[in-house]
């Protein structure tokens, strides 16, 4: 009974300091403690219930290991906000790895016949806007977001500078504004 008395009035300090040498409880009520904190800023981050839950438990997983690695040189939630962050990247990043995926097999069955070419896709009407560029902005966005690669690949494959292709995907996005609140879609 002292056990729970203590945790619920222990610092955070305290409980970090127990959580690291391996108490159960004391990690489970730093959690509890911080929860909240954790899904409000995964949900700032991705504005989704679902995704921010996701993020949160997420995690709480990683705190798991990642608590034996704090230091305790600044507030607990400044730390525990990176983490957040840390974990909100990665889901966005595999996120965006698994559309690739979605579009090209996408893509792949328009080609062959096996999908419907008027599908209100408002990823396909993207790329169609794309498609509708000035030649460099439209090979600066198909390599950095259609390919992946970063400006400074993407520039020595277009035989450009680095800038210059920052420039070509700047000037994209203002003209794919355009087109796409001309096409009804933004």
């Amino acid at each position: 009974m002292a056990m729970m008395l203590d945790e619920s009035e222990a610092s955070d300090a305290e409980l970090i300091g127990r959580a690291k040498g391996g108490d159960r409880g004391a990690f489970g009520k730093l959690l509890e403690r911080h929860y909240d904190f954790v899904y409000r800023a995964a949900y700032r981050w991705c504005g989704k219930k679902a995704d921010a839950e996701d993020i949160a438990q997420e995690v709480c997983v990683r705190l798991g290991k990642a608590i034996r690695d704090y230091r305790g040189g600044g507030a607990f939630t400044t730390w525990l906000y990176s983490v957040t962050m840390n974990a909100a990247r990665d889901m966005m990043r595999n996120t965006t790895r698994e559309n690739v995926k979605t579009e090209a097999y996408g893509a792949y069955s328009m080609i062959s016949g096996e999908a419907s070419a008027e599908t209100e896709d408002p990823t396909e009407a993207l790329w169609a806007a794309v498609r509708q560029l000035p030649d460099k902005q439209r090979d600066a966005v198909l390599l950095v977001y259609g390919e992946g690669l970063s400006h400074a690949a993407a520039a020595e494959a277009m035989a450009i500078s680095e800038t210059t292709v920052s420039w070509h995907i700047h000037e994209a996005k203002k003209r794919l504004k355009t087109l796409m609140r001309s096409a009804g879609e933004v």
